[in-house]
């Protein structure tokens, strides 16, 4: 998939060293790409009606809603919690208790945006994005993508990437970025293999590489995704 922002190109040329003001004002428009995203008025599910419904022809029929942190009802974050547990307790492992605590503060927050899926029934999945600034490029962060057992493998994951590179593309985003824990072999091979993702240049495996540090790993991967030039030079080849 290919977006750029016309608000936010990047400076092609490498034969010429950016000045301060052209820095600064980069640093502004990013800045003001983020503000816009983020608006209250903004719901970014409206902007793809192709993506309201999920039906597959084996009857399977969902619809999404959008959702922000501030505005959870105790319901939703008591199953949040619920279904995070579930899907993450395992990859975690021992980190699992401390790491639930983040995660329950991080669902809260007025910069948490989420994508719902419901059944006729209830929920069965979410998505949890924000908009944020990694190495300068602004990108959208997939904080989660959770979906009931019973409700995986049926390419609905697939499809709510889909949906989140459009937001992104469609927000004047340069990358989608997701952490995915090494022990969720089934989660990097689906990024990885088939949804094209690529291990980024600031996951710590990457980093200990080019530093030439041995021994030291996390548990985890940053994975990303880039749209434009300028991103692929600093996400993925750095």
């Amino acid at each position: 998939m290919e977006c750029e922002d016309a608000k936010v190109k990047a400076d092609r040329s490498r034969s010429k060293k950016p000045t301060r003001q052209q820095i600064m004002q980069r640093k502004k428009q990013i800045e003001e790409l983020i503000r816009s995203a983020y608006s209250s008025t903004k719901d970014h599910l409206s902007h793809f009606p192709n993506f309201h419904n999920y039906n597959t022809n084996n009857g399977l029929s969902l619809f999404l809603e959008s959702g922000r942190g501030n505005k959870l009802s105790s319901d939703l974050k008591n199953y949040i919690q619920k279904l995070l547990k579930v899907n993450m307790e395992g990859p975690y492992g021992a980190e699992w208790p401390a790491e639930e605590k983040v995660k329950r503060r991080e669902m809260s927050s007025p910069e948490a945006l989420y994508i719902f899926v419901y059944n006729k029934e209830s929920i069965v999945g979410f998505v949890h994005y924000r908009f944020t600034i990694e190495e300068e490029v602004p990108v959208l962060y997939v904080y989660e993508l959770q979906l009931e057992p019973a409700f995986q493998g049926k390419g609905l994951g697939k499809f709510l990437m889909q949906l989140v590179e459009q937001i992104a593309c469609n927000s004047g985003m340069g990358a989608v970025v997701l952490t995915v824990q090494k022990q969720n072999t089934s989660a990097i091979n689906f990024y990885l293999t088939k949804l094209r993702y690529n291990i980024s240049s600031i996951s710590p495996s990457k980093v200990y590489q080019q530093m030439g540090v041995i021994g030291q790993e996390k548990s985890y991967e940053i994975l990303c995704k880039t749209f434009d030039d300028e991103a692929k030079a600093v996400l993925e080849e750095s």
